[in-house]
């Protein structure tokens, strides 16, 4: 698990850096953003998962109950981006959100 979370960082870091090229500042910056809406979110959920397999707590309930709770902390980080950030370029924010999401495509192809 963790190593789909440092892949989509990765994929964030890369599409940002292009976003950058491409659109400037407020480009990479909110290519940046929207990938870490995808990323924070998945770690979380990724560590929260590890803990409760680790303390053998696992069971489909507590998986339910953290995935409900990473859409809404990825809806509420989204949110709180195209309310505070005012150099906003949705472009790149939506770019980055779905490179980060689909990120694990590359994965597929590793072996």
């Amino acid at each position: 698990m963790l190593h789909l979370v440092l892949l989509q960082l990765a994929t964030t870091v890369i599409a940002s850096a292009i976003a950058g090229l491409i659109g400037g500042m407020p480009a990479l910056f909110s290519a940046l953003l929207g990938g870490l809406c995808c990323v924070v979110p998945n770690g979380l959920f990724a560590l929260r998962l590890f803990a409760n397999a680790q303390k053998g707590n696992a069971n489909p309930m507590s998986f339910f109950i953290g995935e409900f709770i990473k859409i809404a902390l990825t809806l509420a980080l989204l949110g709180a981006i195209a309310w505070l950030y005012r150099d906003l370029n949705w472009l790149a924010l939506i770019a980055g959100f779905v490179v980060a999401l689909k990120s694990y495509i590359i994965l597929l192809f590793r072996h």
